[in-house]
């Protein structure tokens, strides 16, 4: 293989010892490779011009292979290309100041001897597995890796999809506590965070499940059976999301059931008070008129008599609202 006269784009170079432990290559030593030394393990940096230039024209790899690994928007799957697997994977998004459910990407190409993967954005369970290969206990063989990075990717998720659980858990809480208005905006979040979330999960359930299944001579039994637990605990995740997504629906429905309710609660005492009061400023409406012939204009005890009868008109408006259990 030809190589850059330089290291951009380069993030890691590995050659497996197949024991577990691995051997950091120089950018200068990837062109003397041979696959009697081991597996080797390329990733890059897309975005890097350089490593873009060596994958498409100096790699030896198919150009729909290159093109894959090289594009920006990619769902999770595998395909099967000659005897390797053509494979996009995602995982949580746990780097500082970020969104988990902004998963991050990681593209690969997967055969016997070769694994080249590229990303953009830093993902926490490659730098995970390369701390282990530093201490001899890394993967042995091409397979295990792909099983290793896709276990470590799932696992990870563990702590995402406990954190939505606890949240949710604590809306409802609230929700029955206070049925505060200002929880409307949390909930809607939680529910836009977790169908982001799982629209990444489905499928990459199904490139786990493909993988698992693909006949290729370098996956044995045991790494079918192995990636089938990994797809089987993605599965569960799936399904808590889901659970959680249903939730914090029904949670905020009971939210807007209770405002709706003391919406309509203030309305009614609002209404009654103008049921009441609507009599008393039609009379004295009528009274205040500036025309002769005013009942009571010239007799002093008038005003006195007049609001008797408004308080007399008012108890008896009670009283018929108690009756028809409108109070």
């Amino acid at each position: 293989m030809e190589v850059l006269s330089g290291p951009e784009g380069l993030i890691y170079g590995f050659v497996f010892d197949r024991r577990g432990g691995a051997r950091a290559l120089a950018w200068n030593e990837v062109g003397d490779w041979s696959p009697e030394q081991g597996v080797l393990w390329l990733h890059f940096d897309y975005t890097e011009e350089a490593a873009q230039h060596w994958l498409r024209e100096c790699s030896g790899l198919d150009p729909l292979v290159a093109n894959a690994l090289l594009t920006e928007d990619t769902r999770p799957r595998t395909t099967v290309v000659d005897n390797g697997l053509l494979v996009a994977l995602r995982g949580v998004n746990l780097n500082p100041q970020a969104n988990p459910e902004d998963m991050v990407s990681i593209r690969l190409y997967v055969s016997d001897a070769l694994v080249v993967s590229t990303r953009k954005r830093r993902l926490l369970s490659v730098a995970d597995m390369v701390g282990q290969m530093q201490v001899g206990r890394g993967p042995r063989s091409s397979a295990e890796f792909l099983l290793e990075l896709a276990d470590r990717l799932v696992d990870r998720m563990s702590d995402t999809v406990d954190e939505f659980e606890d949240r949710v858990a604590d809306l409802e809480e609230q929700v029955l506590h206070s049925g505060d208005g200002g929880l409307r905006q949390p909930l809607a979040q939680l529910r836009r965070q977790t169908i982001g979330l799982r629209r990444y999960l489905a499928p990459e359930r199904e490139a786990l499940v493909r993988m698992a299944s693909e006949p290729l001579d370098w996956l044995d039994e045991g790494f079918r059976l192995r990636m089938r637990e990994v797809s089987d605990r993605l599965v569960r995740h799936i399904e808590d999301l889901d659970a959680v997504r249903e939730r914090a629906a029904v949670t905020q429905e009971e939210l807007l059931s209770r405002l709706s309710d003391q919406l309509n609660s203030r309305l009614y005492v609002l209404s009654l008070v103008a049921a009441i009061f609507l009599p008393l400023g039609f009379l004295t409406g009528l009274l205040g008129v500036n025309v002769g012939g005013i009942p009571g204009a010239d007799n002093p005890r008038a005003f006195v008599e007049f609001s008797i009868l408004l308080l007399i008109l008012v108890a008896l408006q009670v009283w018929i609202f108690r009756r028809k259990r409108w109070l």
